[in-house]
């Protein structure tokens, strides 16, 4: 429990300088600013995440490119539909849900950083929308009723939750019956070296907070899911300069070797 409690302490933190920061053009969940390993050097490199920018509903001031992948792609929002984006920071993807369940819908983002929730709320206020709403909570104990959800989405969060079965079991809880889920992620096929899994900076840093896909894939399941679909995967590739920040080059030598391999992938699933 102190481990996990840890674990949070550092996302939120990073999270929130990240949130407080001036120069947030191209900062992602994975780069250096996020991320800049032992020596304090700042690695930079590009996420994976999807590009947002031709979307409809797209903000450019809720864009910090943190995310890594795009689960409205899959999530199937209609008009009228209400929506809980977990880990919403400054409302990207609660934007790009709006524009797709129109004025008569809910979106609501989850956030338990509230630096992200106080930018996500002026961003709001400038759109003037009436239908979105940012909450302050952990999304391993939401803060809202049961079965009120049609549609649950997040993007590059739930890997960073220490209790990802507490977090599945809380997404099925307030789902409505027959409702659904879609969530970016990032997993791992493999055993990433021990250097890299504890590294405070890479749990910032969507990778280390990373499990096993197939373990990801049966904590669904055994939320009571069903018709769980990976809709995309896609490799995440770490640059040689940032494996150096972790491991010597004996060790780089045998990372590449490996089998292992990080993905991001689109999950979804039904209630």
């Amino acid at each position: 429990m102190e481990n996990s409690e840890k674990i949070k302490e550092i996302v939120k933190e990073k999270y929130s300088e990240i949130a407080l920061a001036s120069d947030l053009q191209q900062v992602s969940c994975c780069s250096g600013s996020c991320g800049c390993g032992d020596s304090g050097k700042v690695v930079d490199y590009t996420m994976v995440g999807d590009d947002y920018t031709i979307l409809p509903g797209y903000v450019a001031d809720a864009d910090l490119g943190l995310g890594c992948g795009l689960p409205t792609e899959f999530a199937g929002i209609k008009e009228g539909d209400t929506v809980l984006d977990l880990g919403s920071g400054a409302g990207n993807d609660v934007f790009i849900a709006r524009s797709l369940t129109g004025e008569s819908g809910r979106v609501i983002g989850l956030d338990f950083t509230q630096s992200m929730v106080n930018k996500a709320k002026a961003n709001k206020e400038k759109l003037g929308y009436k239908n979105v709403e940012f909450h302050l909570g952990d999304i391993e104990e939401m803060p809202f009723e049961n079965s009120f959800v049609d549609v649950v989405v997040s993007n590059c969060v739930l890997n960073l939750v220490p209790d990802k079965k507490k977090t599945f079991a809380e997404i099925f809880r307030v789902l409505k019956q027959d409702a659904h889920f879609c969530v970016s992620d990032i997993v791992i096929e493999g055993e990433l070296p021990a250097e890299l899994k504890k590294s405070a900076e890479m749990y910032a840093g969507c990778i280390s907070g990373a499990i096993q896909k197939n373990d990801y894939l049966k904590l669904i399941e055994d939320a009571g899911f069903s018709e769980i679909e990976v809709k995309k995967s896609k490799p995440i590739t770490i640059p040689v300069e940032v494996l150096a920040e972790y491991l010597d080059q004996d060790g780089i030598n045998n990372f590449n070797k490996s089998n292992t391999g990080i993905f991001s992938i689109t999950v979804t699933a039904k209630k």
